[in-house]
């Protein structure tokens, strides 16, 4: 593939990543094929919750929808690395759709929980890797270009467009149409919107072939830093968890249901924002201490959210939660590319997306047992301990993500790479 060729010396913006020979082609589509992503957990809860009248159930079937994406997601960027992202993406896409739908007629069927939690697991399995291919792809394009922390930036913005977006529609659809309107609708627009991007093969990375076979066979947890970041990660999922079924127990309790949307609207919009900026910068702190001090601010943040009691104050608390949210994850992502080889990037990227829904998984279940149980806000609890337990992680074990000298690198195992200097 082509590289795009940016000056070191000039300073890296928007502008000049949207000029990107060919980015638009994935772009376009891979935004519309990752919106239905946001809104299937929302979804799954508004609707189990209304055919069982239980937020623990409703955040056990879609924990059990997490962790199956979680699992499956490597496997699926492995795959991806190997033989192309479309020869995955394709199949994937129909199961989903059709995982989906099941899992919606079984659910007004009052059929019992053990059967949602067998559909519940290839709805997650199936669920298409979007992000991580589209920033497999950027890597193509902006192979050693100084461009690629804006990448990673501008990434998460369109991750959190679509996070503010998609619970919205989720909402929307599930309190004004029907309960079962969220689900089918993100069945719909994953296939839809998968085959669109599946058909831009122009852009997609080439296959490993001989030359990498060490990659093919290897995986890239075998990077330690990627085992850092995916602890890490799984704090930011239970940032998400946590606050999905707690805003819409709050949401419930004062009897404004699609005020849930709104409120977990402005938390994203927060993240957006700060990804925004972050993008615009040109920074001159290493990467592992941009994220130590930003992932210190989120565990901070969260730590507060149990204590909010009224609508303006837990709106103004989403809000800074996800204007923390956002350094993470572009530091994270943009680490991966200083630390694993170009054929195992994908799989890289999706360990990270599927260590954020295993996360999320976890703070689900959790938070719904803990609204169930106790008082309204419990579930709030879950980000504030999921991020002190990964900062605390991050902090004993961040010299992982500086990579070692004498012309080897962390990602020994996974295949070779000039050294890079990260911190």
């Amino acid at each position: 593939m082509e590289s795009t060729v940016t000056s070191k010396a000039s300073r890296p913006g928007y502008g000049q990543l949207l000029r990107t020979r060919g980015a638009w082609t994935f772009l376009l589509p891979g935004f519309a094929a990752r919106q239905p992503f946001a809104m299937l957990t929302l979804s799954i809860v508004l609707l189990v919750r209304h055919t069982t009248g239980s937020y623990g159930a409703a955040g056990a079937v879609a924990a059990v929808t997490g962790v199956s994406m979680a699992l499956f997601a490597p496997y699926s960027g492995r795959l991806a690395d190997r033989h192309g992202q479309r020869a995955v993406l394709l199949p994937g896409v129909l199961v989903h759709a059709l995982a989906g739908i099941s899992l919606t007629a079984l659910a007004l069927a009052h059929a019992p929980l053990w059967a949602l939690f067998a559909a519940a697991v290839p709805t997650g399995a199936s669920v298409p890797q979007i992000g991580p291919m589209v920033r497999a792809r950027w890597g193509v394009k902006l192979k050693d270009s100084p461009l690629m922390p804006t990448a990673a930036a501008f990434e998460s913005v369109t991750d959190e467009l679509t996070f503010v977006l998609g619970p919205l529609l989720a909402t929307a659809l599930c309190t004004a149409v029907a309960p079962a309107a969220g689900l089918l609708t993100e069945a719909a627009l994953t296939l839809v919107g998968g085959v669109l991007f599946a058909a831009q093969k122009r852009t997609q990375p080439a296959v490993a072939g001989v030359t990498h076979a060490r990659v093919e066979h290897a995986s890239a947890l075998r990077v330690p830093g990627v085992r850092v970041l995916v602890v890490t990660f799984l704090g930011i999922g239970s940032v998400f968890g946590g606050m999905q079924v707690s805003l819409s127990a709050f949401s419930q309790s004062i009897g404004e249901p699609g005020l849930n949307g709104v409120l977990y609207g402005v938390f994203a919009a927060g993240n957006m924002l700060s990804g925004v900026v972050c993008g615009a910068i040109a920074w001159k702190a290493a990467p592992r201490r941009r994220l130590v001090i930003g992932y210190a601010a989120l565990a901070l943040a969260a730590s507060a959210l149990w204590t909010a009691h009224s609508v303006a104050v837990l709106a103004g608390l989403g809000l800074l939660v996800g204007m923390c949210i956002a350094p993470s994850l572009i530091t994270g992502y943009t680490l991966v590319e200083a630390l694993v080889p170009d054929g195992a990037r994908t799989e890289a990227f999706t360990w990270l997306t599927g260590a954020v829904a295993l996360g999320q998984a976890a703070a689900v279940t959790v938070a719904g047992q803990l609204e169930d149980r106790l008082w309204t806000g419990a579930g709030f609890l879950v980000p504030m301990g999921g991020t002190v337990l990964a900062l605390l992680t991050l902090l004993s074990l961040r010299s992982w993500l500086v990579t070692r000298p004498h012309g080897r690198t962390v990602a020994r195992g996974v295949g070779h790479r000039a050294p890079v200097t990260v911190d």
